[in-house]
């Protein structure tokens, strides 16, 4: 056997494929001691460079085994990008030296909703949280690069940031108190443009960055309202300071902000669509996550976009129409079939746009799924998909064909002890 490849992950690429010619079980089982391969030649390259997946681990605290278990999964199938969801309303999940309260505080929520919330509050009563040392997260970086796995860590602002606020209500433009969100959903208070802010947010990021060697800081830039900025004196006086009309182009001051910074310390930015209102930072990549017209803007005007629409790409959406009979989850439907149909470039494109569409990316929130067991159902096999989306040329699927290869990596999956749903027939 002889595997040539240009670099190491590409010969790390060529051992999976390797393994998916040998025996379901030939790793995990004592009879497998022999086995033949048929006769062959295989030339194989990824279509796209940026092949990713997300786990947010904040909404659910998952520990750090199960996050290079995680990993092991992307790795099978060349899944080239953990995007780590590490902060939001309802948990801090990142040690910061510097601020302690984050761990102490930010890090735990005193219980959690009870159902999708429509109706009158309920909690379960149990106080929740949990966050990842400085070593665990350097020997987690270390697990994903030796499987050519590059981790972009996802540090919140303005927004989803209630459990920051809880632990530095200093940070806020009112006063509080708060608490670390209990419920899910969008909160009103946000990051303050404050100097104060940005000075913690790049001292936040300063002890991120040592930690995380990858090209990307994602700073998430979704879902940050208003509000509180509208009815600031601050925020007010910074606009006609500034020249703003507009409230949005203060989240734009405030994203370019911090890409300056990112970018002085040998970073990228990265954010959620939501950064290009307000007037998109220089050098940002998009993820587009509400649909393809994110990234239709992004790409026409020169930024290198990750596609990942909720229609297709969102792995916390039921998976079949027969809600009853499926875990719970936040809702929607996504079956495998719809994943697979994904096509990442906008046929809307000129030739010289559609480079900039980097690949795609599969996102698992959390909100509803507690366990290892209840994320591994959702992500399988429906990440399978999304990996034969992100590597093959779009001429070369074929999902009745996929369909009929994906027993075998079920198969595996029985061996390796892996939760997953049964494709339908």
């Amino acid at each position: 056997i002889t595997l040539n490849a240009a670099d190491y992950a590409g010969l790390f690429y060529g051992l999976q494929t390797l393994s998916q010619l040998m025996p379901p079980d030939a790793v995990t089982s004592p009879d497998v001691s022999s086995f033949e391969l048929p006769v062959l030649e295989i030339d194989d390259a990824p279509r796209f460079t940026y092949r990713g997946v997300h786990l947010d681990v904040a909404r659910h605290f998952f520990p750090p085994e199960f996050i290079k278990h995680y990993i092991d999964l992307l790795a099978l199938y060349k899944i080239n990008r953990f995007h780590w969801h590490l902060t939001e309303d309802q948990g801090w999940r990142i040690e910061i030296e510097q601020y302690p309260k984050l761990t102490e505080v930010a890090a735990f929520r005193e219980q959690t909703q009870i159902g999708h919330g429509l109706d009158e509050f309920q909690g379960d009563g149990v106080r929740y949280g949990g966050f990842y040392t400085k070593d665990e997260i350097r020997e987690i970086v270390a697990y994903a690069q030796a499987r050519s796995v590059m981790i972009i860590p996802e540090i919140e602002m303005p927004g989803h940031a209630t459990a920051a606020l809880a632990a530095y209500p200093e940070l806020a433009c009112t006063e509080g108190p708060f608490e670390v969100a209990m419920t899910w959903g969008i909160f009103e208070d946000i990051y303050c443009p404050y100097e104060s802010t940005f000075e913690f947010l790049e001292n936040v990021l300063l002890e991120v960055i040592d930690l995380f060697p990858g090209d990307y800081i994602h700073i998430g830039g979704d879902e940050a309202p208003k509000a509180r900025w509208e009815e600031s004196e601050y925020v007010q006086d910074l606009m006609v300071r500034e020249g703003f009309n507009d409230v949005e182009q203060v989240q734009g001051y405030f994203i370019r902000r911090i890409e300056q910074f990112l970018n002085e310390h040998g970073k990228r930015l990265i954010g959620w669509d939501e950064i290009i209102e307000g007037g998109l930072p220089p050098n940002a990549t998009v993820m587009s996550w509400r649909g393809t017209i994110g990234g239709i803007e992004a790409s026409r005007r020169g930024h290198d976009v990750v596609m990942t629409p909720y229609s297709h790409l969102y792995l916390d959406y039921y998976q079949s129409a027969d809600q009853e009979n499926e875990p719970f989850a936040i809702g929607g439907f996504l079956p495998l079939d719809t994943v697979y149909s994904y096509e990442p470039v906008p046929s809307q494109l000129r030739e010289r746009d559609k480079t900039r569409i980097i690949g795609a990316q599969a996102n698992v929130w959390t909100e509803y799924m507690k366990t290892g067991e209840h994320v591994e159902y959702m992500l399988l096999p429906r990440m399978l998909a999304l990996a034969e989306v992100v590597w093959s040329p779009a001429e070369a699927k074929n999902f009745t064909n996929f369909l009929k290869r994906i027993e075998w990596h079920l198969d595996r999956f029985d061996a390796l002890g892996v939760n997953y749903r049964e494709p339908d027939q």
